[in-house]
């Protein structure tokens, strides 16, 4: 596919994947000011998060919730595609013991980005639901 924007796509799609790995808190509110534009959103489970405090809170909690334990690893990206400013991929939690590329849950990403390439708006929609631990 041929990217006609002034960025690279793929970079903030890497970039996307590795703000829920940020383990400081510190750098993972600076990685959420620099991916998400002051008055981006994201919209998931049919919640809705607005604004650098709000997503840096959700960016955490998740980290906290999936990541911090060593339970999952994020990871996906690999799939990205864009059209003007509409980026869309896959994004995983993947098992961290076990076999490579065993998936815990799956969503495919939706995300608007503004002419920087940062994210104006994000929608998560999950593909492959969580298993009840």
């Amino acid at each position: 596919m041929t990217n006609t924007n002034a960025f690279d796509f793929t970079e903030t799609v890497a970039r996307y994947i590795a703000v829920w790995s940020i383990t400081d808190p510190d750098d993972r509110a600076k990685a959420v000011s620099e991916l998400w534009t002051a008055d981006g959103a994201e919209f998931v489970e049919g919640k809705q998060f607005f604004g650098h405090a709000a997503l840096t809170e959700r960016v955490a909690e998740a980290h906290e919730a999936f990541v911090a334990n060593g339970a999952y690893v994020a990871s996906g990206g690999e799939d990205a595609t864009c059209h003007d400013d509409v980026v869309v991929f896959t994004i995983r939690l993947d098992h961290a013991a076990g076999p490579a590329g065993d998936t815990a849950w799956s969503a495919r990403v939706f995300l608007l980005l503004d002419a920087e390439g940062r994210v104006r708006a994000d929608y998560q929609l999950t593909v492959q639901v969580l298993a009840a631990a």
